[in-house]
């Protein structure tokens, strides 16, 4: 292979990480029990639980979840270098090399969101005990 050869196969093999992986990854969004309204921090919004969005994978976040009747579950998704992620990246060493990693870094390739699937267990609100009325601590009269 000559020398031109191998410069394009490398500038089109680089950014191992972009193009094995892509610069979204799906998220997904499940509660107990589910039926939860979820809503981002970064503007996306899923009325019923479960859902997913394809979400850039240098974006972190905050999802909260609301169900009528449970107390609000607020939960905070990081985004973290992944194994397959950090391959792809060291992939740019022998194939892609400064150009790919730039590529990657940018982007975000290796990047993953943390946690993911993102799950809010719902609790149940509590309401106070109304005090027991008159009638209802008198009970039954015995039978005479």
């Amino acid at each position: 292979m000559n020398i031109v050869g191998a410069c394009a196969a490398a500038l089109l093999l680089g950014a191992c990480g972009t193009v094995t992986r892509g610069t979204t990854a799906d998220v997904t969004f499940n509660s107990a029990p589910a039926g939860a309204h979820v809503q981002t921090s970064i503007g996306l919004s899923c009325p019923a639980t479960p859902c997913t969005f394809p979400i850039s994978r240098k974006q972190a976040f905050v999802a909260t979840f609301s169900l009528p009747g449970h107390e609000e579950q607020q939960i905070a998704v990081k985004t973290d270098i992944s194994s397959g992620g950090a391959a792809g990246f060291a992939g740019n060493i022998i194939v892609g090399g400064l150009v790919g990693m730039a590529v990657d870094a940018s982007t975000s390739a290796a990047l993953d969101h943390q946690p993911n699937p993102v799950f809010a267990t719902m609790v149940p609100t509590v309401k106070p005990k109304a005090a027991p009325t008159q009638r209802a601590r008198r009970g039954k009269r015995p039978a005479v």
